[in-house]
């Protein structure tokens, strides 16, 4: 059985299509069914995959893209492609075991390769089909997804970002750009370098052991295997990896000027003129609990209701005594003891909430909001205070899906819950816990 979640979209009117177990009933094997949801306003590179079952890790992942109509400008020529390159780590065991070690309460350990478009390659392997093939003076849009944190670059080629999760960016250029587990990007590429072969590189970052992986960008009616062996260099790793990284995430900015469709239809373009009416501090932590490693969120590791119905589905019909509103707090205690419950926080509709996400953990982690937008407002290593808010962009951060924080390290968002009827908007956060518990391993 599975259910599909529509990574990055706003599942605007119809929060039932979310995908995710606490919204909906898994798909029984032998079945179909249709979602349906707008999309409006959501102009951009996403990508989706299913939540139950470890299918992800099957393959069970793959692009879309949504252009604008004719009518509606967008800030830069019309590449002349797309090119769309899902990243990914992949391991020797198949979905089912992995499955089985985390349901053991194990970690699944280190992955033992990354792939591109599914393929997994090396400088000097005889590559026979080219991942793109590009004509020499023309444009090329790159849509980069995928589901662990490396870093992305194009032999010989600058890259100019243009969008990240559905909005607009400053268009920058890079030589080279991190990519977070779960995050999505376009990038410019112009094929203007002698008509060869290139590599498309990508390598993991903060990783113990270091994991890389090409594939060819082929010139139309260019020289075949030539592509030069000594590859574009990564970026550092360490400290000095981490504030390389930070910076450019500081860089990232969301395009003001562009006349194209916004993903935030009913917030305002002043958000950091908007009072806060809540702020709410999430940190994540991990220890045993009945012999099995647990994974929580200010003291609380979510599981499915008893029967399995989903969340959503129990508030709808009335069920009651599965379901306790608020075991988590808007503030971590100190030393938290771990509750398996179904993690549900009751927040008012319409009101502008800051969320602050601490990581004290020795890896990167990475948090994703279901059918919501926020505005990605700073990330900083050390401790947060309400001093901080000082630091924040509070002009023109880029409004996004995802955020990452780095180990012992913070991050903040800010965002309005205008994304369901007052009468359904009972879970901000109840998938962020299962979206955290495996972004550690």
């Amino acid at each position: 059985m599975a259910c599909h979640l529509w990574h990055h979209f706003s599942i605007r009117k119809n929060y039932w299509q979310d995908g995710t177990s606490g919204t909906m009933c898994p798909i029984v094997p032998g079945t179909n069914y249709t979602y349906k949801f707008q999309v409006k306003d959501q102009i951009g590179s996403y990508y989706y995959f299913p939540t139950t079952g470890m299918h992800k890790a099957a393959g069970g992942i793959g692009p879309i893209n949504i252009h604008s109509r004719d009518l509606i400008p967008v800030p830069f020529d019309r590449p002349a492609d797309d090119m769309d390159v899902m990243v990914g780590d992949w391991y020797i065991k198949g979905h089912k075991a992995l499955k089985n070690i985390l349901d053991g309460g194990r970690f699944i350990g280190r992955p033992n390769g990354i792939q591109i478009n599914g393929k997994s390659n090396k400088v000097g392997d005889s590559i026979a089909q080219p991942v793109n093939t590009v004509e020499s003076g023309k444009t090329y849009r790159c849509n980069i997804g995928l589901k662990t944190s490396i870093n992305f670059r194009v032999q010989g080629h600058p890259l100019k970002l243009v969008e990240i999760e559905g909005s607009r960016t400053v268009q920058n250029v890079y030589d080279s750009v991190d990519v977070q587990v779960g995050q999505c990007m376009s990038v410019l590429v112009t094929a203007n370098q002698e008509p060869k072969d290139y590599y498309t590189v990508v390598s993991s970052r903060f990783t113990k052991t270091p994991i890389q992986s090409v594939a060819i960008i082929r010139y139309a009616n260019g020289k075949v295997g030539s592509a030069s062996p000594t590859l574009p260099p990564p970026p550092p790793e360490g400290s000095a990896g981490i504030a390389w990284s930070n910076n450019q995430f500081c860089s990232f900015r969301w395009n003001l000027t562009s006349s194209t469709a916004r993903p935030n239809p009913q917030g305002s373009y002043h958000y950091g003129r908007i009072n806060i009416t809540r702020s709410i501090k999430l940190s994540n932590s991990q220890s045993q609990v009945d012999g099995k490693l647990r994974f929580a969120v200010n003291g609380v590791s979510h599981v499915e209701p008893v029967d399995g119905t989903p969340v959503k589905l129990l508030e709808y019909f009335g069920v009651k005594g599965q379901l306790k509103y608020n075991l988590m707090k808007d503030e971590p205690s100190a030393a938290p003891k771990i509750t398996l419950a179904p993690n549900v926080v009751n927040t008012t509709w319409r009101n502008f909430v800051e969320i602050i996400f601490e990581n004290t953990e020795k890896t990167i982690q990475t948090w994703h909001l279901d059918g919501y937008s926020f505005f990605a407002v700073t990330i900083e290593q050390g401790k947060w205070s309400p001093a901080k808010r000082n630091n924040y962009n509070l002009i023109d951060a880029v409004s996004r899906h995802n955020i990452h924080i780095y180990p012992n390290s913070w991050a903040a968002v800010m965002l309005t819950l205008d994304n369901a009827e007052p009468q359904q908007l009972c879970g901000l956060v109840k998938n962020m816990p299962r979206i955290n518990k495996y972004s550690g391993f």
